[in-house]
């Protein structure tokens, strides 16, 4: 509100924030020139701050989810989808009130689930300290957003309010119904489903708009592995869109995963791979 008097016809205005609706009918609100304003939310992010921190990296591949409304000017928001894209990113067109309400639901209640197990588990803990001695890698892995700082989501949280309440009664539902297909051994179907539906989650991390073309790399437990399986796919120009470490034992290996633009460099990188004596297979 302060800088908007400094605001002129020829300025475009953009944000990065988690939620959209409050601030772009805050903006639409406050600015001389509110046709000027882009919404925006890159999916990408670090917890480090500061120039020093800077990373040249950080939008490339990610999902920039940008919000104009009915009178955003068509230059304005072309212009910040242009920049976008100039940063590597891949630009998503969301209404403000879809966007909140996909973010509710795939976001936020992830995070208080998250939070509520962790602290229910812990609650347990403190009874009887084997409680999380037992605690195997599949509940570090789902509950590892649990450690995300409250400061960062507190803003969130407040500003998608309604939202996140509207989905944490729609799961305490479907908690309840879960509780009553217990009781009469009929679990199997929501199994079932679920399974199915996670299988249609892009395998990625930076939330990627279009699924990428996996290769799980087994690897030894010694320094340079990664560096010479970057440098074979590089000899031939093959880009590396993302690379996760998903199992490692010291002094055994583990398994490497490596998401590629298309299933043509796939491919070509599963033979150059395999010629070099790599073991790797493709990931369905």
């Amino acid at each position: 509100e302060r800088l908007a008097p400094l605001i002129s016809s020829h300025t475009i205005v953009t944000d990065v924030g988690s939620t959209k609706r409050q601030i772009v009918e805050t903006a639409t609100r406050v600015l001389p020139y509110p046709e000027n304003f882009v919404g925006g939310h890159p999916m990408a992010g670090s917890e480090r701050r500061g120039v020093t921190s800077a990373d040249p990296f950080l939008f490339e591949n990610a999902t920039y989810v940008l919000t104009p409304t009915e009178s955003t000017s068509k230059v304005a928001y072309q212009t910040v989808a242009d920049l976008a894209i100039l940063l590597g990113a891949r630009v998503v067109r969301l209404d403000p009130n879809v966007h909140d309400r996909i973010a509710a639901a795939v976001s936020h209640l992830p995070q208080l689930l998250a939070v509520a197990l962790v602290n229910y588990v812990g609650s347990l803990h403190e009874e009887d300290d084997r409680v999380l001695r037992l605690a195997a890698g599949g509940f570090r892995d789902m509950t590892r957003i649990a450690s995300s700082p409250y400061d960062v989501w507190h803003d969130i949280l407040t500003t998608n309010q309604d939202e996140v309440q509207r989905v944490l009664d729609e799961f305490h539902r479907a908690v309840h119904d879960l509780q009553e297909k217990l009781e009469h051994q009929e679990l199997g179907p929501a199994f079932e489903r679920a399974a199915k539906y996670r299988l249609s989650i892009p395998r990625d991390t930076k939330g990627f708009l279009h699924p990428l073309f996996d290769i799980l790399v087994a690897v030894e437990d010694k320094p340079g592995v990664i560096a010479r399986i970057s440098n074979i796919l590089a000899s031939e120009q093959i880009n590396i869109k993302d690379i996760e470490v998903l199992k490692v034992r010291e002094g055994e290996g583990g398994t490497i995963r490596l998401a590629l633009e298309s299933e043509k460099d796939r491919q070509r990188a599963l033979s150059l791979l395999k010629e070099a004596g790599i073991d790797c297979r493709a990931r369905t």
